[in-house]
């Protein structure tokens, strides 16, 4: 009887033993488990962080043609390489310097053309000029040829250079808009007081950040 019960209480302890050993390696795969779900929703919001880093970084991409485009669209229309860069309020300013140049070279040419033809007709001997009661010399003549023709000449450089320009700030302003000014790069003043006499030491440090 006696040895009955102590193998009863053996097979007891036994399957207790067995039980609990299954428990916990249940648990243990239950953990594992846990803990690979865990480790792959890591990788998972790593894999959506780069892929998002990555978006943004093409979208910042710059255009190495957009300078170009807006130089040549201004090359062929005056303005239009302004409203490519959409910088609008450009486009009367370059029409202005244009018109005005334009204005004057046309203004010039006339007036020069006026006395250019009333000294050709004094040189034929004829005295029926526009200039015949206002203009008697013909030295006077000439001088006012040379007058309006050099400022002629110079409307005209002023018109080209104008129109240069536009071509110029078109590109520019294309280059400066791609230029990203990162937070990394910054300019933060700093007051340094010296240790020994107090007074503020003046210097320039320049931090690198990677």
């Amino acid at each position: 009887m006696g040895n009955k019960i102590i193998i009863a209480l053996c097979c007891i302890v036994f399957a207790c033993q067995f039980s609990w050993a299954q428990e916990k390696n249940e648990e243990t795969k239950e953990t594992t488990k846990e803990e690979k779900t865990t480790d792959e929703t890591k990788k998972d919001e790593s894999a959506l962080k780069i892929k998002s880093d990555l978006v943004l970084d093409e979208k910042k991409d710059i255009d190495p043609l957009s300078p170009s485009k807006a130089a040549f669209y201004s090359a062929i229309l005056p303005g239009l390489g302004q409203a490519y860069n959409k910088k609008y309020w450009k486009i009367p300013i370059v029409y202005a310097a244009l018109g005005t140049g334009i204005y004057f070279y046309i203004d010039n040419n006339r007036n020069y053309n006026r006395y250019r033809r009333a000294y050709k007709r004094r040189l034929a001997g004829f005295t029926d000029d526009e200039f015949q009661n206002i203009v008697v010399d013909n030295n006077a003549l000439i001088d006012a040829q040379e007058f309006y023709q050099r400022n002629r000449d110079l409307s005209l450089l002023l018109t080209v250079v104008a129109y240069v320009l536009n071509i110029v700030d078109a590109n520019v302003d294309a280059h400066l808009l791609q230029f990203n000014v990162s937070d990394d790069l910054s300019v933060r003043p700093h007051i340094d007081q010296n240790d020994v006499d107090f007074n503020r030491n003046l210097g320039l440090t320049l931090n690198f950040r990677f």
